[in-house]
């Protein structure tokens, strides 16, 4: 797998800490057990072979129940240890402040972490098992992976105040849209959206934070798309204006998913259980 990443032995060997002819005498080793090549050999580097790239799902498998194997004989039932959660920066501002303080403060001995990205980022880094959970946008199908449903939110356009309506931007032709980078399913969203209305995009501008994109979308340069929660902070330090959709096109769900082959430890586990409270609590106040 780590020659397989990075794509060269000496680059693996250094990820793994050791000689080169380490890597390579195991290679070969796993070559002559299994009767086949799993790499061809070239002047950049190596690559898999139509066998080698069969066989990364089931190591990918392996190495995560082989993971597993210290969480499982350490745990006691107190939940403790590292847990590494993703999630898309929306969630993180909207939803996620009081479950992280309340989970830290019921359980100190989990190191508890947070990173954030773009659904195609979190939904990679969980089955690479970089996460032991992340939340994205849905609906997401994968063999390898459990999802359940956190709640719907409602997309609203944005545009600066001059924009008085969604007609207004539907008879401009075109317009330059504000995003995060790509793999952001919001700007997936957004982009389709444009095409239905039969609206061009002139030019795609991608920023790291919603304090770029928001400051540039107040000064008349374009729009953007966000959920329809996010406005009370938003428009509390910028002048926009905030867009209805159709239904059909304004819904989307955040969904939490976690791999499914491994082990849930205690830590995942009770964080799970907060979540699921926090959101009962959320349609309760609905």
């Amino acid at each position: 797998m780590a020659v397989a990443t990075t794509g060269g032995i000496g680059k693996a060997a250094e990820q793994l800490n050791t000689v080169q002819s380490n890597v390579t005498s195991r290679i070969q080793r796993l070559e002559v057990e299994l009767g086949v090549q799993l790499f061809t050999r070239h002047t950049r580097g190596v690559e898999l072979t139509s066998a080698g790239r069969k066989l990364i799902p089931i190591a990918e498998q392996v190495n995560t129940l082989l993971g597993s194997i210290r969480t499982v004989v350490h745990d006691d039932g107190t939940p403790q240890g590292k847990l590494i959660i993703g999630a898309m920066e929306t969630t993180t501002a909207l939803y996620l402040p009081d479950i992280l303080s309340n989970y830290a403060k019921d359980f100190p001995k989990v190191d508890l972490a947070l990173r954030t990205g773009t659904t195609t980022e979190l939904t990679r880094d969980v089955l690479e098992q970089k996460l032991d959970g992340a939340f994205v946008c849905g609906p997401i199908a994968h063999p390898r992976l459990h999802t359940e449903r956190i709640h719907a939110e409602e997309l609203v356009l944005l545009s600066g105040p001059h924009i008085k309506d969604l007609a207004q931007i539907v008879a401009l032709g075109e317009t330059s849209i504000f995003v995060l980078r790509l793999g952001c399913s919001y700007r997936q969203k957004l982009e389709d959206i444009l095409i239905n209305k039969g609206i061009s995009i002139a030019r795609i501008n991608e920023f790291g934070t919603f304090e770029a994109i928001f400051s540039c979308v107040a000064a008349g340069l374009g729009i953007s798309i966000v959920p329809r929660s996010m406005l009370p902070m938003i428009t509390a330090r910028w002048m926009l204006t905030a867009h209805s959709l159709p239904a059909s096109m304004a819904s989307v769900e955040t969904v939490f998913i976690r791999r499914t082959s491994t082990y849930i430890s205690n830590a995942l586990s009770r964080f799970i259980d907060h979540v699921q409270d926090a959101n009962h609590l959320r349609s309760n106040d609905g």
